[in-house]
């Protein structure tokens, strides 16, 4: 069954002019991943520091692949730009609602 990844983003603001580039180039490996059906970044707009990363994943399996290779030999560095550990949430789509 798809599953939903939100990823929450809070940037230090001093990474804040280099961190939709930054951005740009880890969720382009994001994307090309075994199973990614496709990436949205969301900015709060009352914040601009705030990112939603909106990511669409073909299984659980395959989204728990992608973070072990974040995890190892595909770390990109996000944290570095982060002024809080970001915040992971899986959602299934409910066909019962």
């Amino acid at each position: 069954m798809p599953v939903t990844a939100h990823l929450d983003l809070n940037v230090k603001a001093e990474a804040l002019p280099t961190a939709p580039a930054v951005l740009r180039d880890i969720l382009s490996d994001t994307r090309a991943f075994d199973g990614c059906l496709g990436v949205d970044v969301l900015v709060d707009s009352e914040d601009p520091a705030h990112f939603l990363v909106v990511e669409q994943w073909v299984s659980m399996e395959h989204d728990a692949a992608y973070r072990a290779w974040r995890a190892g030999d595909g770390a990109s560095g996000l944290a570095e730009l982060l002024a809080a550990p970001p915040v992971l949430t899986h959602f299934e789509t409910s066909f019962a609602v």
